[in-house]
């Protein structure tokens, strides 16, 4: 099966317990949005956005499977609580984008181009 078929197959399931494989299904579709192989929407032929139903129900998806936990920041000094399926993603240089002090935070599964500020 696809990745598009098993997020289809896992989101189209009842809300509840949720395993170690689905768990680890999850993470192979937000690595795939992580390197852009996955995208929500796309062009088409004619330049105009088409969004991609099945990544959008996979997206809403990893929120259902999701708990809230605490991600905060001992340097931020704030508070931050979130679904756990949807950490911060972490960046290194090798990923040659600018993340400005007091910026934004992005979640694990956005796609950042190299060259992104």
């Amino acid at each position: 099966m696809s990745l598009r078929e098993q997020i289809e197959a896992l989101g189209a399931r009842e809300s509840g317990s949720y395993s170690a494989e689905d768990f680890a299904l999850f993470n192979d579709f937000k690595s795939a949005l992580n390197r852009g192989e996955v995208r929500a929407a796309e062009r088409d032929q004619d330049g105009k956005w088409q969004t991609n139903a099945w990544v959008k129900r996979g997206l809403l998806l990893g929120f259902r499977m999701g708990t809230i936990v605490e991600m905060s920041s001992a340097d931020a000094g704030l508070q931050f609580l979130d679904k756990h399926t949807y950490p911060i993603r972490k960046f290194s240089p090798d990923d040659r984008v600018r993340i400005v002090p007091g910026g934004s935070s992005i979640r694990d599964g956005a796609y950042i181009a190299p060259g992104v500020v």
